[in-house]
């Protein structure tokens, strides 16, 4: 399940099955108050601080998220407010599959995983429920429902065959959620994006905020976050001003320990210390910028476990790629990883000077980098490249310890 892509059938050009799905389940949406987030990145971030911070304010809160890293479960969670999470059981899955069998034979793995989890929620009793969108917005299949808050974050080139190839295109799909009567909030306001969701907003009745605009950022709060990495002041703040929208105070605490609270992992997270390790599943060009900026910024040594998807834009990742650095290349299970021999091939043609390794597995390329990282002092291994790499990669972290 975790390497079903987006292929042509994901990107559908209507949400008619979707909605019959959610018909013959009861529309389990209903039944507890939504928040809606979509963006190219940061939506994850900013879903998890919301649906920790909701919990505090107004009990159990559902979080529906993708990818998940380990267990296809994580994608469906309810946060608890005294800071732990549940999944559902593996017999409530199973059972839930076999029910709707008949139903979901044509819908695909996302219609059937979103159904689910609008189901799964209803029957938890939730006091709401933070929903992230899994592709672009209008056509997403989450987007079936009438929302109390709708929610966009940094907009950047990403699934761009199936979103348009400019940012104002792609924004104009994610504002696909907004709807009539629905405040909607905007991470930031620029020229390429601004008009088109002024247009949007207009045209479903929506009334629109931008979030740099009305809300601060906390610089103490920002400090506490256990969520680390680029771009947390401006998650924050979108937190922060979706929760005045919502009317709800600001539990600093639960907004702080975020990660540890919703199991919100690989967003910047130091999962090794010696040698120092960074895994982050940012995977498109905005989200790689940020990355290896702060990388470079470190000084250190550093030693990069790197994959990504052959859908991804090379040659737009490789502009912002450390050329001080060591590339242990490799490529995830799953037909829609590039292999590490045309990508060290067409890196080697983009940057003919860069130290460049193939290797057949992504653990043998996380063996080989902290191997050559522990004998250099103050080195900085890094996993990234693509959701699927960082999973590989910490799911041999955990068999080795």
């Amino acid at each position: 399940m975790q390497t079903a892509g987006f292929g042509a059938g994901a990107y559908k050009p209507g949400l008619a099955a979707m909605r019959g799905f959610d018909a013959a389940l009861g529309h389990p949406w209903q039944a507890y108050p939504c928040i809606h987030v979509a963006g190219t990145n940061g939506k994850g971030s900013v879903c998890s601080m919301l649906a920790a911070a909701l919990s505090v304010c107004r009990g159990p809160v559902g979080l529906y998220t993708s990818p998940h890293l380990f267990d296809f479960r994580e994608r469906m969670k309810v946060i608890h407010p005294d800071g732990h999470f549940t999944l559902p059981e593996k017999t409530w899955v199973a059972d839930f599959l076999t029910a709707w069998a008949a139903e979901t034979e044509p819908l695909s793995f996302f219609e059937i995983t979103t159904g689910m989890a609008f189901r799964w929620f209803a029957e938890q009793g939730v006091a709401a429920a933070v929903i992230e969108t899994g592709l672009g917005g209008r056509l997403d299949s989450t987007n079936i429902i009438t929302p109390e808050l709708s929610v966009i974050t940094g907009i950047g080139l990403d699934h761009c065959a199936l979103l348009g190839d400019t940012r104002a295109q792609i924004a104009a799909e994610k504002a696909g959620i907004f709807k009539a009567g629905v405040p909607a909030l905007v991470a930031v306001r620029d020229a390429e994006t601004e008009t088109v969701f002024r247009a949007a907003a207009a045209a479903a009745g929506a009334p629109l905020h931008f979030a740099e605009e009305e809300a601060a950022v906390d610089a103490a709060l920002l400090a506490r976050l256990d969520l680390r990495g680029p771009c947390q002041d401006l998650n924050l703040r979108t937190v922060l001003c979706a929760l005045r929208l919502l009317g709800e105070p600001v539990p600093g605490d639960a907004i702080a320990g975020a990660a540890a609270r919703t199991g919100f992992h690989a967003r910047w997270e130091r999962v090794l210390s010696a040698p120092e390790v960074i895994a982050d599943i940012g995977h498109n060009p905005p989200a790689l910028k940020e990355n290896f900026a702060r990388l470079e910024a470190s000084g250190r040594p550093l030693f990069l476990v790197f994959g990504i998807m052959a859908d991804k834009d090379l040659a737009g990742i490789s502009a912002y790629m450390p050329a001080s650095a060591s590339w242990y290349l490799c490529a995830p299970a799953g037909e829609r990883a590039l292999p590490a021999s045309l990508l060290q091939d067409r890196l080697r043609a983009l940057h003919p000077d860069f130290r460049l390794r193939a290797f057949e597995s992504v653990a043998l390329a996380l063996e080989a980098a902290l191997a050559d990282a522990a004998a250099v002092p103050e080195a900085l291994v890094y996993i990234g490249g693509s959701t699927f790499t960082v999973a590989e990669a910490l799911q041999a972290l955990k068999a080795e310890k």
